[in-house]
C-alpha cells in the first residue's frame, strides 16, 4: 500500500493511467466490434480494382493518373481533381453521359452514357474509395410512388424557393450567363436528380442533406414528377408554366385584336371613300 501511495503522487502517474485507458478501450473496441465478412470485402476490392482499370483507359487522361486532377499551363484545371467528390458525383456525370466529355464546352451536355450499369458502379466504387463523399442515395429517398399530398406541398414550397429562378416553375430548364444553362428536368430519373442536389454539378450550387434533409430531397422529387405530369394553362404549351401561357396571350389575343383592328380601319377607309 505505502508503494501505490508514493507511485500515486509522481508527475507521471497520471499520463500512465490515462494511456493504459486509452489501451483497454482500443482493445475492447478491436474485440467487439463487428466487422465486413470476407467474402464483402474481396467484392469491394474486385469492383475497384476494376473501376481503377476502367478510370486509367477513359479518365485519366483528363483528371490524373491518381484523380488528382490535371492543371493548364496558365493555372486552370484541364481536368479537376476527384478526390473528395464521391460515388454520388460518379454516378450522376456518368450515368447521365456527361462525362467522359465530347469536347471542351461552357457545361457539359448530357448525352447518352458511354459505360453501362456495372462499369459506372465499379468507377463510382473506385472514385468512392479514394476519399469520403457523397454516397448514392439509398432506394428509400428516391422512390416517389408513394407520396402523401404534404409532401408534395413542402417539395413545391422548397423547389418554388430554391431551384426555379433556373430550372423554372415547372423544371422546364432556362439560360444562364456565359453560354451555360439549368438543364430541364423532364425525363430525369429521381436518383439522378437526387445525385445534382447532393454534389451540385457544374454551377449548380450543393444542396447537402444537412441542408436539404433526404426526405426533403425526396418530396422536392415529388413535386418535379407531379407537376411534369400535369397539363399547364388552358392550352399546356408543352408543359413550360405560366411565361408559356402569356406568349400564347400576346401572340394569339393580342395578335388577333391588332389584326381584327387594322382591318377595321382599313374598311371603314373604302367605305369613307365610295361614299364622297
Amino acid at each position: 500500500m505505502r508503494f501505490l501511495s508514493t507511485h500515486r503522487r509522481h508527475p507521471l502517474a497520471g499520463y500512465a493511467v490515462l494511456l493504459f485507458g486509452l489501451l483497454l478501450a482500443g482493445a475492447l473496441y478491436y474485440a467487439f466490434a463487428p466487422g465486413k465478412a470476407e467474402a464483402d470485402t474481396a467484392g469491394d476490392t474486385a469492383k475497384i480494382d476494376e473501376g481503377r482499370q476502367l478510370f486509367l483507359v477513359g479518365c485519366a487522361s483528363c483528371h490524373g493518373m491518381n484523380a488528382e486532377g490535371i492543371m493548364t499551363k496558365r493555372g486552370g484545371n484541364y481536368g479537376p481533381s476527384l478526390i473528395g467528390v464521391g460515388a454520388a458525383a460518379v454516378d450522376f456525370q456518368v450515368g447521365t453521359g456527361r462525362m467522359p466529355l465530347a469536347q471542351t464546352a461552357p457545361q457539359a451536355p448530357d448525352k447518352p452514357p458511354v459505360y453501362d450499369e456495372d462499369e459506372t458502379e465499379a468507377l463510382a466504387a473506385y472514385v468512392a474509395s479514394l476519399a469520403p463523399g457523397p454516397a448514392i442515395p439509398d432506394e428509400e429517398y428516391t422512390d416517389v410512388s408513394e407520396i402523401s399530398q404534404e409532401d408534395l406541398t413542402r417539395g413545391g414550397e422548397f423547389f418554388r424557393t430554391n431551384c426555379t429562378a433556373c430550372h423554372n416553375s415547372v423544371g422546364a430548364g432556362g439560360a444562364l450567363p456565359s453560354g451555360r444553362y439549368a438543364p430541364p428536368l423532364r425525363n430525369v430519373s429521381a436518383r439522378h436528380i437526387y445525385e445534382a442536389m447532393q454534389t451540385g454539378p457544374q454551377q449548380m450550387p450543393v444542396f447537402s442533406d444537412d441542408v436539404v434533409t433526404p426526405e426533403d430531397k425526396r418530396a422536392i422529387i415529388a413535386y418535379i414528377k407531379n407537376v411534369q405530369a400535369q397539363p399547364q394553362g388552358g392550352f399546356g404549351g408543352g408543359g413550360l408554366g405560366p411565361v408559356v401561357d402569356g406568349m400564347f396571350a400576346w401572340i394569339i389575343g393580342i395578335g388577333g385584336l391588332v389584326a381584327v383592328s387594322v382591318w377595321l380601319a382599313a374598311h371603314g377607309a373604302r367605305v369613307k371613300k365610295k361614299r364622297s
